[in-house]
């Protein structure tokens, strides 16, 4: 994850960047610093970013016409500001602020934007799956688990099966940012749809049942107390 922060004040600017890379440590998360909001303009003509905290209270180009410049140019980037005084809460609907936090911003309220936009992005992530002779593109968020039949994999989800040639370690690979786990060699599950761990078996929510290796049983334990962790935060 990329992040621009926008700021006039070096040490308030400095604080914010510490807030945030407290806040998630284990993330492999870049940020960038400017401070005022021409540079921040001229910086997104070439650099994507997943956030931009702006700072409103800046001289020259404040924070609300950076923000209505970036929206003019159709920037789309989440957009959190900073500031001091409520009563500029108002003017940040006309850009679609996601948040505003007072100064200075805890690494706690970074960290709830931060895992809101990782949600934001599992539920958007789509792979292309097959289903007789149509090919879909299906939301990962919608698929309960994928089993490995030889050449094939079969991806049970909330709308039907899918039988796809694919490789599952690859699929485990692509999607463990997404909340999956492999549980056995022949299965990997998301786990946002586990129903409950019963011994070495896993239940799914559409109550299907799922062999558990013994090899994967404490990380698979210790993966489903995280995936629930971040989901409460």
């Amino acid at each position: 994850m990329r992040v621009a922060i926008c700021d006039d004040e070096n040490v308030q600017l400095s604080m914010t960047k510490t807030s945030l890379e407290t806040a998630y440590k284990s993330l492999d998360l870049v940020v960038d610093t400017y401070n005022s909001g021409a540079k921040l303009l001229h910086a997104v003509d070439a650099v994507h970013y997943d956030l931009i905290i702006l700072d409103i209270e800046m001289p020259g180009l404040n924070g609300i016409n950076t923000a209505k410049k970036l929206r003019k140019i159709g920037n789309k980037t989440a957009l959190v500001f900073l500031t001091s005084h409520v009563e500029y809460a108002l003017e940040g609907y006309e850009v679609n602020a996601l948040r505003y936090l007072t100064k200075p911003a805890s690494p706690e309220k970074l960290s709830e934007i931060i895992t809101y936009l990782l949600e934001q992005e599992k539920k958007d992530k789509r792979i292309l799956l097959r289903n007789s002779d149509d090919v879909e593109m299906v939301c990962v968020a919608d698929v309960y688990y994928m089993e490995a039949r030889d050449q094939m994999i079969r991806v049970v989800t909330d709308k039907g099966e899918y039988l796809n040639r694919y490789n599952l370690g690859d699929y485990e690979k692509e999607l463990a940012a997404y909340g999956f786990f492999r549980i056995h060699r022949g299965y990997l599950i998301n786990l946002g749809h586990v129903l409950r761990l019963t011994g070495k078996e896993l239940v799914m929510e559409d109550n299907t049942s799922l062999p558990v290796s013994r090899m994967k049983e404490t990380a698979l334990k210790n993966a489903l107390f995280h995936y629930v962790k971040n989901e409460a935060i």
